[in-house]
């Protein structure tokens, strides 16, 4: 065959140096086209069709990677599995004389985006933050930046749920000193757990949301806080030690740690006067619902900010093993409407967020329809789709018309999803 003969295509690819293995896209990809093992995500290049949906929510841009290959000798689903880093591009003679490149076009969405046949919960998410939020800082640190990691010093780590509950979950401050180390709320960092895995390579960071205001965990410091559960067992629940989750929830005052990042453009909170924030979350996706009511506490406190509901719905398996259960207890009634949701009380039915989110109904309607509500769900993948179909449900019976509806909190940055 001539070489001119040769078919090419661009071939979508994830960059394992700065992937920090979110799931953000496995999860955003509507055709199933990415997948990982313990190691790497990957691409499919037999299933992925260009539709770009992965691309925007990606916290570091690994995922906008490409590589000019024949279609022949596209990188296999293996081959990327294996990979430390990405391949260098070809040569210009192994593309063939100008041969033209084949990129398939993305399937044309249903006409109606609410029917329930082609529902799929990560298509309302937005991928933009919402119009009045603060500038966010990303990837300052990584092993594509200047500086590959910044050494954080351990503030604080005391537990926030109950002793002698399966849920061992902690709050770790971490002290940048001079470092600058910028970070909003709703924004994540990478931790660098030391040692090597079973083949020998390095560790690969893992991701923890902030938990902690812009302005430090201790006002006035270049501090951060996160909320981390101890991982003891898998999701079968077969024993396992979660390397860095365990390395954290170890750490003494006065440690160190490498951190990098942060990563995160979307998930921000608004900053103008009067908008509402309704926050779903369970476990320890409680920490960036913290970080915002924690900010907005500061800026009552000092009669900064005028106006704006806060609402919080919370789920746990019980009220033992809900992070920050005591200190919530504190809030004023007037500053913000929390809601529980338990689903494994002695005695009582099973209770989850969406549950909770349709008792309040009424109340969820009214933001819906208001332009200056935002929504941010947090937690385990799992509660997703409930979430979301709950607000379609509460929409459609209000009578506010979804298929608008949605796509207005996609492109307004109203509805922020962030689950794994």
């Amino acid at each position: 065959m001539d070489a001119s003969d040769v078919i090419v295509i661009k071939q979508h690819l994830i960059d394992p140096e700065i992937c920090i293995r979110c799931n953000t896209c496995e999860a955003t990809c509507p055709v199933g086209a990415i997948t990982h093992d313990s190691r790497n995500y990957v691409v499919d290049a037999q299933k992925c069709n260009f539709c770009m949906a992965c691309v925007p929510p990606c916290p570091t841009g690994s995922i906008d990677n490409w590589r000019t290959v024949p279609k022949a000798l596209a990188y296999s689903v293996e081959a990327q599995l294996g990979w430390d880093e990405l391949p260098a591009e070809l040569p210009a003679e192994q593309l063939g004389s100008g041969a033209p490149v084949e990129e398939p076009l993305a399937p044309q969405l249903p006409a109606r985006a609410d029917l329930d046949a082609a529902f799929n919960s990560a298509a309302y998410g937005a991928t933009q933050p919402p119009w009045s939020a603060a500038h966010a800082y990303t990837n300052l640190y990584g092993p594509k930046a200047a500086e590959r990691y910044v050494t954080a010093t351990v503030a604080g780590n005391v537990r926030v749920t109950e002793v002698g509950t399966d849920y061992d979950t902690h709050h770790i401050v971490l002290d940048f000193g001079a470092m600058p180390f910028p970070v909003l709320e709703g924004q994540s960092i990478g931790i660098l757990p030391p040692g090597a895995d079973d083949k020998g390579r390095a560790h690969h960071a893992r991701q923890y949301s902030i938990a902690s205001p812009r302005n430090g965990e201790r006002k006035g410091y270049n501090n951060l806080s996160l909320t981390i559960k101890r991982v003891l067992q898998d999701h079968d629940g077969r024993p396992v030690r979660g390397v860095a989750s365990n390395y954290m929830c170890d750490l003494k005052v006065g440690d160190t740690v490498q951190v990098i990042g942060p990563f995160g453009s979307s998930f921000l909170m608004p900053n103008h006067p009067g908008s509402h924030i309704v926050m779903i979350c369970t476990g320890t996706g409680s920490a960036p619902m913290r970080a915002m009511t924690e900010w907005r506490r500061r800026l009552r406190a000092s009669g900064k900010f005028e106006g704006g509901k806060l609402m919080l719905f919370f789920g746990a398996r019980t009220q033992q093993e809900l992070p920050y259960f005591g200190p919530l207890q504190n809030l004023p009634r007037d500053f913000i409407d929390i809601n529980f949701a338990f689903s494994r009380t002695p005695g009582q039915p099973r209770k989850y967020v969406q549950d909770a989110m349709r008792e309040r109904s009424a109340d969820l309607a009214a933001l819906l329809a208001d332009p200056n509500a935002h929504f941010y769900v947090c937690g385990l993948k799992a509660m997703e789709e409930g979430v979301v179909l709950a607000l379609r449900e509460v929409a459609r019976q209000a009578g506010l018309d979804w298929g608008q509806l949605g796509a207005a909190l996609k492109r307004e940055g109203r509805l922020q999803l962030e689950t794994y």
